[in-house]
């Protein structure tokens, strides 16, 4: 095992500046996040499906209900966290949601099918995994940063995401080559055993962590191995409240959310239109999930860095919106599938790519408390709620006679105040820096 590992250190060494004692622990953190999202985004495909089976007119009340669901969740999973190590924290929310993909299985699968309940159990799911998806990412970061102290985070966590961009691949693969001969239904067995690798990854990586650099005055002390995470998203409204620039910060989220909305609820109408088959809708999903996350993962090894290194802070978060307006004049022009399934994988692949990581850098200059209370619900009840409303708003719209093509064109106008938030954010983040720099 020794040997085994000895060789693997020297390869891992010509991609990555991995030092001694932490070659195990990488590895590990790269194979957790692979698991983590290769079983996501099995799910995924999954979730859109049973959002069209619920119904694509009542795709804002799956909306509404996943945001009083994440409102319900925060307080009871920063209860949890505040109490358990991460020791016995880790497992026991992985394993809960393993256990929520068996009930699932066992309510969507052939021995339901006829009885009634199916529509409901598909509205559920759709809920589920909107929650799902947010939390079990949000605790793989929290266990790398008590793991990897900030010096090795810079030199490590780059690679450590390629392993979740790997598995975001392989996931959608998967997807596509088994959707139709297994029927999606069984793909959540899959899902789960790879949560249950997820576990055992982290499990042996909490015994694995590389030694400890001593603080330096350039940075605190990584938290003591047994800390609980705490917190609650709910502390940091009068942080959010009390600056400005976190509420950009937050209204920059909330165009995010309605545009992804608005592409969304399009995807929805156009693909539920153009396929009859459920097995060949998810191989749909499955194949875009798969393009974004190939196009993902080349821009994070070649363009990423470059990009935000030469043009800035303000340019990187203004590629997005730049991106979306171009997607919503095209459908505006002509709003078919071909077109929507261009501009979504586009827009994804930017935002995971590029706007995600500068997005990031934007909370470096904010206090301690500001980056985990007042990010933490942005990232969670702002980033839903925005998508509660942007449904209502796109059912609003639609109700009233607006076909996609008049929708997009509305969107437009939304699209220049995102451009316009972004520029104003990487300035000013820009003269933070500096300030702090100084």
């Amino acid at each position: 095992m020794s040997g085994l590992l000895a060789s693997a250190t020297a390869l891992l060494r010509r991609a990555v500046d991995v030092r001694e004692g932490e070659a195990a622990a990488l590895l590990l953190s790269f194979g957790y996040f692979f698991c983590l999202l290769c079983g996501y985004y099995i799910l995924r495909p999954l979730r859109e499906e049973m959002g069209i089976q619920g119904g694509v007119r009542n795709l804002q009340w799956l909306f509404t209900g996943t945001f009083v669901v994440m409102l319900a969740a925060v307080p009871l999973f920063g209860a949890v966290v505040a109490r358990l190590p991460r020791g016995r924290f880790i497992p026991l929310v992985y394993r809960f949601f393993i256990l929520n993909i068996l009930i699932f299985y066992l309510l969507l699968g052939p021995a339901r099918a006829g009885d009634g309940q199916g529509v409901h159990a598909a509205r559920a799911f759709f809920i589920w995994t909107s929650v799902f998806n947010l939390f079990v990412v949000s605790v793989f970061w929290s266990v790398m940063a008590d793991v990897f102290r900030s010096a090795q985070g810079k030199r490590l966590f780059g690679f450590i995401a390629a392993g979740g961009s790997a598995g975001a691949m392989a996931g959608p693969a998967l997807v596509t080559w088994l959707a139709v001969p297994l029927g999606p239904v069984n793909l959540l067995l899959i899902s789960a055993l790879l949560l249950e690798g997820a576990v055992q990854c982290a499990r042996r990586l909490l015994r694995a962590a590389p030694p400890a650099q001593p603080p330096t005055p350039a940075g605190p002390a990584a938290r003591q191995p047994e800390e609980a995470i705490g917190g609650s998203a709910f502390a940091g409204f009068a942080l959010l409240a009390r600056s400005p620039y976190l509420l950009a910060i937050a209204g920059y989220i909330l165009c995010l959310t309605a545009a992804a909305t608005f592409l969304y609820f399009t995807q929805a109408h156009l693909i539920a239109d153009a396929f009859d088959d459920s097995g060949e809708r998810t191989r749909l999903f499955a194949a875009i999930d798969l393009a974004v996350n190939l196009l993902t993962i080349l821009l994070q090894a070649f363009v990423t860095g470059r990009f935000i290194d030469r043009f800035g802070v303000a340019a990187a978060l203004a590629l997005l919106p730049a991106i979306v307006a171009a997607g919503f004049a095209g459908l505006a022009a002509a709003p078919v599938l071909a077109m929507i399934v261009a501009v979504q994988a586009v827009r994804r692949a930017a935002n995971y790519a590029i706007a995600r990581p500068a997005r990031e850098i934007l909370y470096t200059v904010v206090s301690p408390e500001e980056k985990y209370k007042a990010k933490n619900l942005i990232d969670t009840v702002i980033y839903r709620g925005g998508d509660a409303v942007s449904g209502w708003l796109f059912a609003g719209l639609a109700g009233a006679g607006l076909g996609l093509y008049a929708i997009a064109a509305l969107a437009l106008p939304l699209m220049a105040l995102w451009i316009a938030l972004a520029i104003v954010l990487g300035r000013r983040q820009q003269r933070l820096a500096a300030a702090e720099a100084s």
